[in-house]
């Protein structure tokens, strides 16, 4: 399922945000495209963008995109030796980073990042400007789709 949001500004108080919220929240704020994916190393949806090199295609394709995953309910060593074997870590404009809560039942683990919604993995946001423009919340990218929302967010809006 695709949410649209336009032009959403990120608006609570940074200060207020953890220091992981605000380190992507200063990369995001550049006039460069950022992409944001939270992923779990377990997560079979997140494993299958994987296939035929999904996501490494995508940030090799895009040198002028940031694109930063961030793991969350998932273990420290199998996130690294993923990330290494799906060939993400050698590429400049990637950043793995993860949350510091990593708890994984329901009840417990986060809801929200920089207070967008994050109710499931993998979720894809594309910002610009420090403004939301396009979330994936739920379920797997695809990455014609993600192509078309970069290529868009790099567009002038002149709303």
């Amino acid at each position: 399922m695709l949410f649209l949001f336009a032009g959403a500004l990120l608006r609570a108080e940074p200060a207020a945000w953890n220091p992981l919220e605000q380190q992507v929240a200063a990369i995001a704020q550049g006039p460069q495209v950022t992409v944001v994916h939270f992923w779990a190393s377990w997560c079979s949806n997140c494993k299958a963008e994987h296939a035929d090199n999904g996501w490494r295609e995508f940030v090799a394709a895009n040198p002028d995109v940031k694109v930063i995953f961030i793991s969350v309910w998932g273990s420290a060593e199998d996130d690294a030796k993923l990330l290494e074997g799906y060939g993400l870590s050698a590429l400049s404009n990637f950043t793995a980073l993860r949350h510091p809560d990593q708890k994984r039942a329901r009840a417990e683990r986060i809801g929200s990042f920089m207070d967008l919604p994050v109710s499931w993995v993998p979720t894809t946001w594309v910002l610009k400007d420090g403004k939301l423009r396009f979330a994936f919340n739920y379920g797997e990218v695809r990455f014609p789709m993600l192509q078309q929302l970069v290529a868009d967010s790099r567009d002038a809006w002149k709303h």
